[in-house]
């Protein structure tokens, strides 16, 4: 949009801004700097990046019939992503003008910014802009979905005071003012009652976009005048740019409820430094255990009798370094609950990642004897879809409800148990839910039995089909029209030539797409194709992944000479096949794409011939079980 009188505001953009606004790409722009002698002329930059008045782009684009009229919200992160100091800083001075704490570069960008806010309000406007300045970065910044953070804030229940010590954009702490406040749950302590949301970030950025977003949400319901502070009557906002785990303060003042989603796998959060801090109460974390650092700071940080509720990694449960803090933790009664969500609660979405509530004991005596353990996603037959989301979050919120009143659950197989403590403090303590709930979704009556009869029974000819069709043509020797040893390349020359990649889950963080190889480099396991809807699972080890060129290689052809136990041997530190394999001297037959489909079309198949072969004693497996059980409790008769 045009200044004042139409003349320009100043707010310069380069070629690739031009693109976006126009919806095509950078050689159009260019194009039309060559062709059109009116094409506004450059008024900044460098030579090669040079930068042009947005003013005069956006009049020349109109004038052209290649820019619509765009909605405000559109227009105001047009000239936010075109800042001269960056998306980010603009957004800033955006939510300060909103909050009345400053005002924007631009009189043009203050006129569009109050239209917005005057449209859909100024909470939701800012809100709109965060996320489309989240949208823009996503791999940069790992979110809490609004759905998973309702249900944290839920868990933990009202309080004065809220922390989130790893807040990024303040999802958490946006839910628990939602949670106590404007959704119709009461202000804890009653009306007027003073009420402090705390937080921690080591990003400057995001820490101050975090203030000024609960600023605004916490005086959306106030006058206009009120909304505009940065207190409100009954809320504080306090944000701060810190790392949380090495600048906590000892007399940082103890909070009601602390709500958190650390950072994953994080190896660097200060072990050494921190090996004889106070907080380590139930044992120094481990340095590969990064969450149950977070765990402790929690706990530290509450007031005796407050909440924590964490999403944490499901490995947090079962990692043999970790047993000695959660054995602590139970015996001293601080963890009352785990409970294991579905896949997709939050990123990585492949993980059924867990939620850990605590509560800091207020005495020797607070023990609790017993912990809750939940599966959200358990008791469900084989094939039957999952709930909706809100009614799997009504469901943990009922349990851990019931568990907290009286330290009682009603158990249901295979979803939720109210198990001893005692019970749990073996030489793993391992607090996975599954691993101790009593098996559910099955049952053992006739009808049931006999399905899974049918089931098998199909999957046996399934079995008997692919295996007479791989025995085909077995006896002819070669089909690629080759005699002897074929031509060979391996893993490492064809990456060098780019024909795939070689990714390593200790080298960088990698998730699979389809197509890719998973090759296991220790044990036992046999490298496979990721298939489609089967991908976006986190690379771990000890798993190397091959990204193939579809152009030059076939994944499946790719995979299944990499299974050889000539080769596999060849590339291990041991002649043993459960050595370590050094994948890039794995080798590969060179050949042309379509000989290597025709060998990966084979190989295919015994894959799934063998893929069958385990479901039939999966199968054979649930059937024998299910007739002993049933036999046994009278569900089955003799006959």
């Amino acid at each position: 949009m045009s200044g004042a009188n139409g003349a320009s505001d100043g707010t310069e953009v380069t070629a690739a801004a031009i693109a976006r606004l126009a919806g095509v790409g950078r050689a159009a722009v260019s194009n039309w700097r060559r062709r059109h002698p009116d094409f506004p002329r450059p008024v900044g930059g460098t030579e090669t990046s040079p930068t042009f008045s947005l003013t005069e782009v956006e009049s020349w684009l109109r004038a052209q019939g290649k820019l619509a009229e765009a909605p405000p919200r559109e227009r105001v992160r047009r000239r936010l992503e075109s800042d001269p100091e960056g998306h980010g800083p603009a957004l800033v001075r955006a939510g300060e003008h909103l909050a009345g704490l400053g005002e924007p570069a631009q009189p043009a960008d203050r006129s569009e910014l109050e239209q917005l806010a005057r449209e859909v309000g100024t909470e939701t406007a800012f809100a709109q802009l965060l996320a489309d300045y989240l949208d823009a970065n996503p791999r940069q910044y790992t979110l809490t979905p609004p759905g998973t953070a309702a249900l944290m804030a839920r868990l933990a229940g009202p309080g004065d005071s809220v922390l989130d010590p790893a807040c990024g954009s303040g999802e958490l702490l946006a839910a628990a003012l939602t949670a106590e406040g404007t959704a119709g749950s009461p202000s804890p302590g009653g009306a007027g009652t003073p009420r402090t949301l705390h937080g921690q970030d080591t990003d400057p950025l995001l820490a101050r976009l975090a203030a000024l977003r609960l600023t605004l949400r916490a005086g959306a319901a106030r006058p206009a005048g009120d909304a505009a502070r940065a207190r409100t009557p009954d809320t504080a906002v306090d944000i701060r740019a810190e790392d949380a785990l090495r600048t906590e303060e000892p007399a940082a003042p103890p909070v009601a409820t602390v709500l958190c989603h650390p950072p994953f796998n994080e190896r660097n959060w200060g072990h050494d430094e921190l090996a004889y801090d106070p907080r380590w109460a139930y044992g120094l974390p481990p340095r590969t255990e990064s969450e149950l650092a977070w765990v402790q700071h929690a706990l530290y940080r509450l007031r005796p009798g407050g909440t924590a509720v964490l999403l944490l990694p499901p490995a947090v449960a079962a990692r043999r370094t970790g047993r000695r803090v959660r054995a602590a933790l139970l015996r001293k009664g601080a963890l009352r609950a785990v409970l294991a969500l579905p896949p997709g609660a939050a990123a990585p979405h492949s993980l059924p990642l867990h939620l850990w509530v605590l509560r800091r004991p207020e005495g020797a005596s607070a023990a609790h004897t017993r912990l809750l353990l939940m599966d959200a996603a358990g008791g469900r037959a084989e094939g039957e879809p999952a709930p909706p989301w809100e009614e799997t979050a009504e469901a943990v919120l009922a349990a851990w409800r019931a568990f907290d009143a009286d330290g009682t659950v009603t158990e249901r197989p295979g979803v939720c148990a109210a198990l001893p403590v005692i019970d749990l403090l073996d030489d793993e303590v391992d607090l996975t839910p599954a691993r101790h709930l009593l098996p559910g979704g099955a049952r053992t009556d006739a009808a049931a039995l006999t399905a899974v009869r049918a089931e098998l029974e199909r999957t046996l000819r399934r079995t008997l089909d692919l295996a007479a069709g791989d025995a085909a043509g077995t006896a002819d020797g070669r089909r690629d029209g080759t005699d002897g040893e074929l031509p060979e390349a391996t893993v490492g020359e064809l990456a060098r030539t780019g024909a795939l990649e070689v990714h390593t889950a200790s080298a960088e963080p990698v998730t699979t797409a389809p197509g890719d190889v998973v090759v296991p480099v220790q044990g036992r396991g046999a490298a496979y194709v990721v298939a489609e809807g089967e991908e976006g699972a986190r690379l771990d080890k000890p798993l190397c992944l091959l990204r193939v060129d579809p152009a030059a290689l076939d994944a499946w052809f790719v995979a299944g000479f990499l299974r050889s136990t000539a080769n596999t041997r060849q590339a291990s530190s041991y002649a043993s096949s459960a050595s370590r394999i050094d994948v890039r001297r794995l080798r590969l037959p060179r050949l042309p794409l379509e000989r290597q489909r025709a060998y990966g079309e084979r190989f295919r198949r015994l894959a799934e011939f063998e893929a069958a072969l385990r479901r039939v004693g999966e199968l054979g497996g649930e059937f024998v079980q299910g007739m002993f059980d049933g036999l046994a409790d009278g569900t089955v008769p003799p006959s």
